[in-house]
């Protein structure tokens, strides 16, 4: 299967972390325009999506064909096109089941293509984070709201969480891992809609969105 990705970041072995199923030929591009210089792919995957308008139309060039893209928080009805959306952050590609939003234009070829990616898929509403990066950030966000009232150190906090849930990383690792910028911008988008999710100053500031007094 040949798969057209594009990325400023990756590299073929961290493909083959997040896709390991042999035998795929992989083709590395920096732009979205790029990628239409390999018409015919099998699938097309953008990891450096934002929701542009010249970005998007590049895209829609690729139709009929199945283009992926990283967005954890515009949704489909956004974006406006049927592409399929996954959540790319760092860490997420690598587990065995991925979450997609997939449109009924894509979803009769993506379980054949999930199957050559040597991945599982389950089917997510199209909203913002979705559910795993939603309940993530929230996490997150939980954690800078508990170090702002000074209930414990940052340190203890990743401990607490590390031991307590058995999470692979605290939350303040995770946030780092990620990049608070992008945590900052889901609990922004998700605040719009319901107050709980409004994003700690604390954490606004670390992510550099707040200048500190």
């Amino acid at each position: 299967m040949r798969i057209v990705v594009i990325t400023e970041a990756k590299t073929e072995k961290d493909l083959a972390a997040s896709f390991p199923a042999p035998g795929n030929s992989w083709v590395l591009v920096g732009t979205a325009v790029e990628a239409g210089d390999y018409p015919g792919a099998d699938l097309y995957i953008d990891l450096d999506f934002v929701n542009e308008p010249g970005r998007v139309d590049a895209l829609r060039r690729l139709l009929p064909g199945v283009v992926v893209v990283n967005a954890v928080v515009p949704t489909l009805g956004e974006i406006g096109c049927p592409f399929v959306r996954i959540n790319g952050w760092p860490g997420f590609l690598e587990r065995n089941i991925h979450e997609v939003v997939v449109s009924d234009e894509a979803a009769v070829l993506l379980a054949g293509i999930y199957e050559k990616l040597g991945r599982e898929y389950r089917p997510v509403p199209d909203t913002p984070g979705m559910i795993s990066a939603r309940i993530l950030a929230t996490i997150i966000n939980e954690a800078y709201y508990t170090w702002e009232e000074e209930v414990s150190t940052r340190e203890e906090i990743d401990i607490a969480m590390r031991l307590g849930t058995n999470y692979p990383l605290g939350p303040f690792e995770w946030g780092q891992r990620i990049g608070l910028e992008k945590v900052a911008e889901l609990l922004t988008a998700l605040s719009r809609e319901n107050g709980r999710y409004t994003p700690s100053n604390s954490l606004l500031k670390a992510a550099k969105v707040l200048k500190y007094d």
